[in-house]
């Protein structure tokens, strides 16, 4: 019995080794958190130049992160081999004192000693399986604003503005980042440094060194030309491709930005809004809400015309709207009062795909046909955003995503250690059960064979003559 409280003991220890195991598998380390003021520069150098021709980003105050320590591994060390098993025989009886005269028959016999029970041979662990692959240390993160014109820009033949860039180095290593960016018809580039035309409205920047947990921010030069409103809705998309000395491929990830235009033409006598169409973690439909305004004296029949982008639709048009194609739904506005507004909501359902790629814009026609006098017509652009293009799933072998916020080169499974502990709490858990049943064999053959040998004879001592 006591060999079996001294393997139940030696299995407690186990699970109790156990449990810090299980805590630093089932806690992940967090990716580092940069808090930054996104300083803002201009892309450097002529393309592929090196950080030292391109005006190099400003890194953030206190310099580069350290990446964060995995935790200390906290399982017990597994033993070579299990401590021998006590013997469970019973004990020799001494022979009696000696006397006058011997008994008839001779001395008593003393009973064989019972052999010991050979020691448990070492329980050794399996082979390990085949290791999990090194996480990938390449991931890079690109954020846009958005082109927001002011009215200025229908009293204007062109247009310049800026797009501000956010670009982070998420992975664990110093990287090279090549920016890139395509814009919509209607968009060129105003001369920003460091970046050329490439043919199809794309234009490729120089590069920047960041290190691990660096974020820094680029201004884009561009111009909007008079007439590309009348292509609304626009927008474009960043990319941007990291790589890093000695690790193979390449981490990459895009944004969209949208060309957001005043209500305009300017008109008198109509006013024309649109909220933001926003798309939740779920990607469930949302409601676009317009409203036409009568700013005249006269009353006017009102029309409004939605135009979205691709991959967003307006599912099941409401009463007094009807489907014109499939990027198009046209409504009735009913009578809008001189000093009244109507309001028309829509409901909107966007792809999966057209989500990953937001923010996108979609435009709005409005239009009155008063009693008397002329038609008068406004257009506007509304912004389309959506949850899934801000998630950042982790990925571990770096390969172009083509989406936004979708990071190559995350942690991957394994990565901080957390793979080798679990393996350890494994082997625990099968060693301390093997220690348990073999203690409980043992205990049964000792106790077979104790009993089946039967009680030993006492010795009696005989009065002399």
């Amino acid at each position: 019995m006591s060999l079996l409280g001294t393997s139940l003991t030696l299995g407690l220890l186990a699970a109790l080794a156990l449990g810090p195991a299980w805590a630093g598998a089932a806690t992940p380390q967090a990716d580092p958190v940069v808090a930054t003021t996104d300083p803002v520069n201009e892309p450097g150098g002529e393309p592929g130049t090196s950080p030292t021709e391109d005006p190099p980003p400003t890194e953030e105050p206190g310099g580069s992160p350290e990446p964060s320590t995995p935790a200390p591994e906290t399982t017990a060390p597994l033993p070579e081999s299990p401590p021998p098993a006590p013997e469970t025989t019973a004990p020799e009886v001494p022979p009696a004192p000696s006397v006058t005269a011997p008994a008839p028959g001779g001395p008593p016999t003393p009973a064989p000693p019972v052999q010991p029970a050979p020691p448990a041979p070492p329980v050794r662990p399996p082979a390990p399986g085949s290791e999990a692959p090194p996480p990938n240390p390449l991931g890079v993160q690109v954020t846009t604003q958005d082109v927001t014109l002011p009215t200025a820009y229908w009293n204007a033949a062109s247009t310049a503005t800026t797009l501000q860039v956010t670009v982070n180095n998420t992975g664990t290593t110093a990287q090279r980042i090549r920016l890139s960016y395509t814009l919509p018809v209607g968009l060129t580039d105003a001369g920003t440094k460091g970046c050329a035309a490439a043919g199809g409205g794309t234009y490729h920047c120089g590069a920047w060194t960041a290190a691990a947990g660096v974020r820094f921010s680029a201004v884009l030069r561009l111009r909007v030309d008079g007439t590309a409103w009348r292509q609304m809705p626009l927008a474009g998309v960043v990319q941007v491709v990291a790589d890093a000395p000695g690790v193979p491929g390449e981490a990459v990830d895009d944004q969209g930005f949208a060309v957001l235009f005043p209500p305009g033409p300017p008109a008198p006598g109509i006013t024309l809004a649109a909220d933001e169409v926003a798309f939740d973690i779920s990607g469930t439909a949302s409601t676009l809400t317009l409203r036409l305004g009568n700013t005249g004296t006269v009353d006017a029949a009102g029309r409004v015309e939605v135009v979205l982008p691709g991959g967003v639709t307006v599912p099941a048009p409401p009463p007094g709207c009807v489907t014109v194609d499939p990027t198009r739904t046209r409504c009735d506005a009913g009578t809008v009062a001189a000093g009244r507004a109507a309001e028309v909501r829509l409901p909107v359902e966007a792809t999966p795909q057209a989500q990953r790629e937001a923010p996108l814009s979609g435009a709005v026609i409005g239009q009155l046909d008063p009693r008397s006098g002329a038609t008068r017509q406004m257009q506007m652009s509304f912004r389309i955003t959506a949850a899934a293009a801000l998630a950042t799933p982790v990925v571990s072998p770096p390969a172009p995503t083509g989406s936004q916020g979708v990071l190559a080169g995350g942690a991957a499974a394994g990565q901080d250690g957390t793979t080798s502990v679990r393996r350890t709490a494994i082997l625990l858990i099968v060693v301390s059960a093997l220690l348990v049943v073999l203690a409980l064999a043992l205990a049964t053959i000792a106790l077979r064979r104790r009993f089946a040998g039967g009680p030993t004879p006492e010795p009696t001592a005989h009065p002399t003559d």
